[in-house]
């Protein structure tokens, strides 16, 4: 049997579906049993718990008895210690992971993982890594690529005014990979079972420049729309009026220093790459409906 957290959402969601879909016993955690996604998952024979991750001892009861477990941590943008926060949050996790005797976990974290600093929210992932490295438990840590529903959050902008706003360098092609991948990978990941720690660095089918995005959003809309990229002078400004944390804000810029200047890739030494296979024109078109 295996555990989904996150299953409402766009990576726990195809996780939980491409397991039943294999006809593989699936327990789901969520907030909400009411939630569309989590009935729907319930009326396909999905078991359904009901736990949050500040939970530990519901958290730990949700996990017992499975065969292996999809973790993601969903980050708090409104967080003041966003980093210190998020930290206690993984290490409560990894104990309850622990107290079930979990034996596998696949854990979705990203590209730049490795990094202890420099990489800005991604340090949360780099210390979640070493939080379930410490329980005994197998691990397949997910470092998937910059996501290509990142895009939905100007898809409005293109759509009214021609232009795709960004903090990347519009020329510079880099790892994107849509949610979808993430999740059938991750699921095949659970399905393989134990195998000591595993890297899996996924991408999409081929690296992806803003000015790729913009040509795909112009397609599905019909009209020119072009890449325009801002100042990193502008990211916590723009990030702070759209009611995120200056703490976060702040991280997000030094996100976007690290894709710049390289920090933000994969490790390589080790790891197993991994390529999605949905193409930027079938992401954009969901995203502009």
């Amino acid at each position: 049997m295996y555990v989904v957290t996150g299953a409402t959402g766009n990576t726990g969601s195809v996780v939980a579906e491409s397991l039943l879909d294999a006809g593989a016993a699936v327990r789901i955690v969520v907030r909400d049993p009411a939630h569309r996604r989590a009935k729907e998952l319930a009326a396909r024979g999905a078991e359904v718990a009901v736990a949050t991750f500040e939970d530990g001892p519901a958290l730990e009861r949700a996990l017992r008895g499975a065969d292996g477990v999809y973790l993601l941590s969903h980050p708090d943008v409104r967080a003041t210690s966003f980093l210190a926060e998020r930290r206690r949050l993984l290490d409560g996790v990894a104990r309850a992971v622990e107290d079930a005797a979990v034996p596998h976990v696949v854990f979705l974290s990203s590209v730049g993982a490795q990094h202890e600093t420099g990489t800005g929210p991604i340090r949360s992932l780099h210390a979640g890594e070493a939080a379930l490295a410490r329980t005994g438990a197998a691990t397949t840590f997910v470092r998937a690529a910059y996501f290509v529903e990142n895009w939905g959050a100007v898809a409005s902008v293109a759509k009214s005014d021609g232009v795709l706003p960004t903090f990347l360098a519009h020329a510079k092609a880099i790892p994107m990979v849509a949610a979808r991948d993430i999740g059938v990978v991750a699921a095949r990941a659970l399905r393989e079972g134990p195998r000591g720690r595993r890297v899996l660095e996924l991408d999409g089918p081929a690296l992806v420049s803003p000015d790729d995005v913009a040509s795909a959003f112009g397609r599905a809309l019909g009209r020119t729309v072009t890449a325009q990229d801002a100042p990193l002078d502008a990211v916590v400004p723009t990030f702070t009026s759209l009611g995120i944390s200056a703490d976060v804000a702040a991280l997000y810029r030094e996100m976007y220093e690290g894709i710049a200047s390289g920090k933000v890739d994969y490790e390589g030494r080790g790891a197993e790459r991994v390529h999605g296979t949905t193409a930027i024109d079938a992401s954009v078109r969901a995203l502009v409906g």
